[in-house]
């Protein structure tokens, strides 16, 4: 359990698109942000010869079988993954609003989209390829729940409730950059191990442990309980479980068997680790300032 049972959840944070889309799904067994790194780093080809691109599951519970209108508190996210997507929205708002004002930077909550298939961004059709992702021109997170299994089938993350939420988080953190300007820049150096793009990364990492650090000590707005129950060492473990599985080296050891840093583009298992810890255990901006680190 993470959520507080009785915290207060407004349905209304959530645009969900289940079952709108249109197209075929390419995402399929290997799902999410896996199989478009993969695609990046070898070409579509080499996807196809490994066979991953085809056909897709979703994992008993994982699917749209109740609305998001019926995701009322912290018990319901604490048994459904839409309505933890939703509280752990809604828990990052209570938390970074207050926490960004202190450096002088307005807060606006971005988008929350749940999608099956494809959906439409104002950076271009989406697939359920793509996985979790943040648009910077909409200023929104699309999320198809099938990555999640994918995450734990395929990678062997824990599926515990903090390895889901470090993936909303992470998204989150993408928006804070954005209003802070901190990733300007990563797409002219978009790959390798000192890469701007990893480190874009990897900063998006610490904000997310920056957010579990105080997560459950930031109350709810109107001073609510917080959304969220003090997190356990198995919780940390199941985050760190999560950032290990989406890796550079480990997605790309286990698709060809070898290692090349020189087409990261996220960082490795051990860094992506150690830039959670670092936000869950500093706790600043400052902190995370990978930008500035000399190793990362």
């Amino acid at each position: 359990m993470s959520f507080n049972e009785n915290a207060q959840l407004d349905s209304s944070r959530v645009s969900d698109r289940r079952g709108k889309g249109r197209g075929l799904a390419v995402g399929g067994g290997l799902g999410g942000g896996l199989l478009l790194i993969l695609s990046l780093f070898f070409g579509s080809d080499v996807i196809d010869g490994l066979g991953l691109s085809d056909g897709g599951s979703v994992a008993a519970g994982q699917g749209q079988s109740e609305s998001i209108d019926t995701c009322l508190n912290g018990g319901d996210a604490n048994a459904r993954l839409d309505c933890r997507i939703l509280g752990t929205a809604e828990s990052l708002d209570s938390f970074w609003a207050p926490y960004l004002a202190d450096y002088g930077t307005e807060y606006t909550e971005p988008g929350v989209v749940l999608f099956t298939d494809r959906t439409a961004t104002a950076c271009g059709s989406a697939t359920s390829a793509v996985g979790p992702f943040y648009c910077p021109a909409d200023q929104q997170t699309y999320y198809d729940t099938a990555f999640f299994s994918d995450l734990v089938s395929n990678y062997g993350s824990s599926g515990g409730p903090l390895a889901q939420e470090y993936v909303v988080a992470h998204e989150f953190g993408h928006h804070v950059q954005q209003l802070t300007g901190s990733s300007a820049g990563r797409n002219a150096d978009p790959q390798g191990p000192e890469s701007a793009s990893v480190r874009t990364e990897l900063q998006a990492d610490c904000y997310a442990g920056l957010w579990a650090r105080h997560a459950a000590s930031q109350p709810a707005p109107g001073g609510g309980e917080p959304f969220l129950a003090p997190f356990t060492e198995r919780d940390i473990s199941d985050a760190l479980s999560a950032a290990s599985a989406v890796g550079d080296d480990r997605i790309q050891s286990a698709a060809t068997g070898g290692v090349n840093p020189e087409t990261w583009t996220h960082g490795s298992s051990d860094q992506r680790q150690a830039w959670f810890l670092a936000g869950y255990e500093g706790g600043s901006l400052e902190t995370c300032d990978t930008f500035s680190a000399a190793e990362l």
